[in-house]
């Protein structure tokens, strides 16, 4: 049996994949989101009063780890 090479399902004559474009924006956008929060949060955790370049590097740093990770683990881009 065929397979969906977007979801992996069983591609049959009525198939639809279960995310849609919003789903994995916002899921995206989320991940981002947490990795720059994350990323500002353990800068202040290493320097008491960082400068502002320093946590918006720590910040984007973070964002584009948890993206990386994110593909990573769910093995699509």
């Amino acid at each position: 049996m065929a397979t969906c090479p977007r979801c992996m399902g069983p591609l049959t004559e009525d198939h639809k994949c279960p995310k849609g474009r919003f789903s994995r924006i916002s899921g995206a956008l989320t991940t981002v989101g947490i990795g720059g929060l994350i990323g500002a949060v353990f800068c202040f955790v290493i320097e008491e009063r960082p400068s502002d370049a320093l946590v918006l590097a720590a910040a984007a740093l973070g964002a584009v780890l948890a993206s990386a990770v994110r593909q990573a683990v769910s093995g699509r881009l």
